[in-house]
């Protein structure tokens, strides 16, 4: 089985799709098809289940799957320090983030990175930051931007890059029009939260702790998307400090005075504790500083 053919199969495991699989793979479905079939014949089992509509591993697809990663985290620990040896590293990296951390963070952890080894690619991708850790447990992504969580699974590595506080956030121009303060929040105050993540937990802990039932108007995903929300006054929002700050709808919304406040986002970067064997990501977990 040679390195591209996993490679393939990842992908493959990955999208559940021929289509964007081969895409993402620079060949055609037709070839994808047949390095499968070439897989499967070698491995003398049958890894996806397929017909026209649909693609799902089988279980014996599940455990080749474990193997073809692994494999592949071998093989590239293997190839960076061969090249380690020749005093250049090159290969790529992952990193996983929300847009509002892209344009927080990136540029101060990754322009010394750059200069010290510029042979090394990195792969960002963006979205809603819920899924940041899972998508590292599961090997999508070497690196993630994401807040820590008051347990952090076993196997992670963490370093703290900054500390924002989580906000109560309410429209300026009052809930549905209706220009009134809130110095407390009750059953009857419309709340938009985070679908999941640990803000979510923070404030449902809160609610808990308060003996109140939280009235949700909305579960939105993204931080970004809650600012907006109230913004257009459907209710009171958490986010986190950072967040706001970077919004473009920051003057239309006020920060709460509510107390007891909510416990700070701790933001960093996180990491499967076995990849730092692997000399690029050692490289670049060395050059990050905490700044906790």
């Amino acid at each position: 089985m040679d390195i591209k053919q996993l490679r393939q199969f990842i992908q493959l495991a990955d999208t559940l799709h021929f289509g964007r699989a081969s895409e993402a793979s620079h060949i055609s479905p037709s070839a994808l098809s047949r390095s499968i079939k070439q897989l499967e014949e070698e491995a003398g089992s049958c890894l996806f289940e397929r017909d026209n509509r649909s693609v799902a591993l089988t279980p014996e697809g599940e455990i080749f799957l474990t193997y073809a990663r692994d494999s592949l985290a071998q093989w590239d620990t293997l190839r960076t320090q061969l090249m380690e040896r020749t005093g250049e590293l090159q290969g790529e990296i992952s990193m996983y983030c929300s847009v509002t951390a892209s344009y927080s963070f990136l540029f101060n952890i990754l322009s010394e990175f750059r200069r010290n080894y510029p042979k090394i690619e990195i792969k960002l991708h963006t979205g809603d930051p819920d899924p940041a850790i899972n998508r590292v447990i599961s090997g999508d992504e070497d690196f993630a931007i994401a807040a820590k969580p008051d347990t952090l699974p076993t196997g992670l590595a963490f370093k703290s890059i900054a500390l924002s506080p989580l906000l109560f956030i309410a429209p300026k121009q009052g809930i549905e029009g209706k220009h009134s303060t809130l110095p407390i929040l009750d059953d009857k105050t419309p709340m938009i939260l985070s679908e999941e993540g640990v803000a979510r937990k923070r404030v449902d802990r809160w609610f808990k702790e308060q003996n109140c039932k939280p009235l949700i108007y909305a579960q939105v995903a993204g931080n970004e998307a809650i600012v907006s929300m109230v913004s257009l006054g459907f209710g009171v929002g958490v986010v986190p400090k950072i967040v706001l700050e970077n919004s473009p709808l920051a003057n239309t919304v006020e920060v709460l005075d509510i107390t007891p406040s909510l416990k700070p986002y701790e933001v960093g970067i996180v990491t499967l504790e076995k990849k730092l064997k692997s000399p690029l990501i050692r490289a670049f977990w060395a050059q990050l500083k905490s700044e906790l």
